[in-house]
């Protein structure tokens, strides 16, 4: 049986995120974003949060994606 891969969208947030896998703190924190625990994680996008922040949301996405597809 064939497992399926979690697919991260720029509107998921990071709370969202989160709850998939917390193993992927390390790839926010690469990348600058040290507001997991902030409560605007719980509303903002991942588009949002990388645009208040001057992060690449497609770049995120991508390390995102990667990661999940290897599980």
């Amino acid at each position: 049986m064939r497992k399926k891969t979690i697919k991260i969208k720029k509107t998921m947030t990071i709370e969202q995120v989160l709850a998939l896998d917390e193993n992927v703190v390390p790839i926010f924190l690469g990348f600058g974003l040290h507001c997991l625990g902030c409560p605007m994680s719980r509303g903002e996008s991942l588009e949002e949060a990388c645009f208040v922040h001057g992060v690449d949301v497609d770049l995120l996405v991508e390390k995102l994606n990667e990661y999940f597809a290897q599980k």
